[in-house]
């Protein structure tokens, strides 16, 4: 099932991320970024499969600098994943689903 997942922004990060009291799974890709472009589809599933469990977005290092910044993306796509604020976990490259849903569900317990 395909979700709506968060465009997520310099400007609305922390609220929507970092003051959720979910669970939050944050793709950092670029629109020139071939892995990326294949992640997309697999990152609208995980928003349809987690609607109202957890936050699934993604932010656009290009158009968001600062957020990349803050939190040392070098590589996309790179996909964080917050709890209370923190990041409690990474993953980096073009990821299975299978072990995004595996990484979130951890943190849900």
């Amino acid at each position: 099932m395909s979700g709506k997942y968060l465009a997520a922004t310099d400007q609305n990060f922390q609220v929507e991320i970092l003051d959720s009291d979910k669970v939050a799974l944050v793709d950092f890709w670029a629109t020139w970024c071939g892995p990326c472009m294949m992640l997309g589809p697999v990152i609208e599933e995980l928003a349809g499969d987690y609607a109202g469990k957890a936050v699934i977005a993604k932010l656009n290092v290009d158009e968001n600098p600062k957020t990349a910044a803050q939190f040392g993306i070098r590589s996309i796509p790179t996909m964080l994943i917050f709890k209370n604020g923190q990041v409690v976990d990474q993953l980096v490259g073009a990821v299975p689903k299978n072990q995004i849903a595996k990484k979130i569900d951890d943190q849900i317990g």
